[in-house]
């Protein structure tokens, strides 16, 4: 019996977000594991209704950099697209806009 073995992929979390609170134009760090591009195809703001897609700055493994787009005061959590863009994966940090 043969068996095949697929390559592992270990998704992407966030862990913290500095600041915690911002407002437009103010960029964003987060702070978590598998967050470079072979983890992260896409990175959104979401209020559980509506989906914000935002510009990434810059990607590592450990971090993420990006600004604060024109969206709403609220609070929003993270949505990440996975790289494969199969999954989108809710992230348990939250920020608020001001």
């Amino acid at each position: 019996m043969a068996m095949t073995l697929g390559a592992f992929h270990t998704l992407p979390v966030c862990n913290s977000v500095n600041p915690e609170s911002a407002k437009k134009g103010q960029t964003i760090t987060v702070k978590g594991e598998n967050l470079g591009k072979a983890g992260v195809a896409e990175l959104y703001l979401s209020d559980g209704q509506i989906d914000t897609k935002v510009d990434v700055a810059s990607e590592t493994d450990t971090e993420i950099k990006f600004t604060i787009p024109e969206i709403k005061p609220g609070r929003y959590h993270l949505l990440i697209l996975t790289a494969n863009g199969e999954s989108f994966i809710e992230q348990p940090v939250i920020i608020t806009i001001q």
